[in-house]
């Protein structure tokens, strides 16, 4: 299911597929600092030994490089994940910095919509019920020309991590 959710994901963003114990060595590939980030809830896998502030001020997202967050669910058929909004400040720091890296687990990863929305039922039911879908870096086309990268991140990276 990764091949087709990297596939999908070919031209919006950058998918490094990584285990446990190569994640620090991967993350540092793809991100440039000064970088913020989120919890990771994977086991085994932390920001702690990286050069991501995970406690961050207001100031500190909005000069920050990249910003590092976990992804819920992955969407194989269009190379997409959902970002949880929380008390963490996933969505802030996923839309604020113009490198986004997103931390997904393999096995949640879904080949489609139907099949991602079955999964995210059990948050929706505990009122978890806001989910950012991204695909790639913002678009706007208001102008008439595209444009990537005007209200979020210019450049986006997905980890997979392929033993999670």
């Amino acid at each position: 299911m990764s091949s087709t959710f990297t596939e999908s994901a070919a031209g919006a963003a950058t998918v490094h597929e990584t285990t446990a114990a190569e994640f620090a060595d991967t993350l540092e590939s793809a991100i440039e600092t000064p970088a913020v980030g989120t919890p990771l809830p994977f086991e085994g896998v932390s920001l702690s030994e990286t050069a991501v502030e995970t406690e961050f001020t207001p100031s500190d997202l909005q000069w920050a490089a990249t910003g590092v967050t976990p992804a819920r669910v992955g969407i194989g058929e269009y190379g997409t994940v959902t970002l949880p909004s929380d008390d963490a400040g996933t969505e802030l720091v996923s839309l604020y910095t113009p490198t986004h890296v997103a931390v997904l687990a393999e096995s949640a990863i879904e080949p489609d919509m139907k099949a991602a929305y079955e999964r995210l039922s059990e948050d929706f039911a505990a009122g978890a019920d806001t989910q950012v879908l991204a695909t790639g870096p913002s678009a706007t086309a208001d102008m008439g020309t595209l444009i990537q990268g005007v209200h979020g991140p210019h450049e986006v990276h997905i980890i997979v991590l392929e033993d999670r």
